[in-house]
């Protein structure tokens, strides 16, 4: 917890202190996770530099959100990848390891078509989801965020 405090809250305090709307802090939170989940790996980075510029958001608040948001973009790529054959009414990709690498080893360009596939097509699934996910995380945190400082206001330590 201590680890959080230090890495995460206190310089989330810190951009409140320094004038960073509680609003701005959610949605510049809640897009860089939101671009942070994205199933086309590498590609976060550049989504938030836009975002924020496009939106006129916190360029550190999104990049920290990105990258805190790994792990949960790997643990969200299969579902996204499902979700894209489903939208699609594509192919189950068979997601192993062992599976992968055999098709790889058999027909190189095959199998990367394959898999280029299922990533725009993932990719797809990310955009229909993530703006909405986005506005609802940015929803819950508003609200913390302003009476976080009107806290800060009344105790500015």
């Amino acid at each position: 917890m201590n680890w959080i405090r230090q890495r995460l809250w206190e310089p989330l305090l810190a951009q409140l202190r320094q004038g960073l709307s509680p609003r701005g802090m959610a949605w510049s939170l809640s897009l860089g996770l939101g671009a942070g989940v994205s199933p086309l790996v590498g590609t976060s980075t550049g989504l938030c530099i836009a975002l924020a510029f496009v939106f006129r958001l916190n360029q550190v608040v999104m990049q920290v959100a990105n990258y805190l948001a790994y792990p949960l973009q790997l643990a969200l790529l299969i579902p996204f990848i499902r979700l894209g054959e489903v939208l699609f009414s594509a192919p189950r990709l068979t997601l192993s390891v062992d599976v992968l690498s055999a098709a790889l080893r058999a027909n190189p360009r095959l199998a990367m078509q394959t898999f280029w596939t299922s990533l725009w097509h993932a990719g797809v699934a990310w955009l229909i989801t993530a703006p909405l996910g986005a506005a609802l995380l940015a929803g819950l945190l508003t609200p913390i965020f302003r009476a976080t400082a009107r806290r800060l206001q009344r105790n500015p330590a």
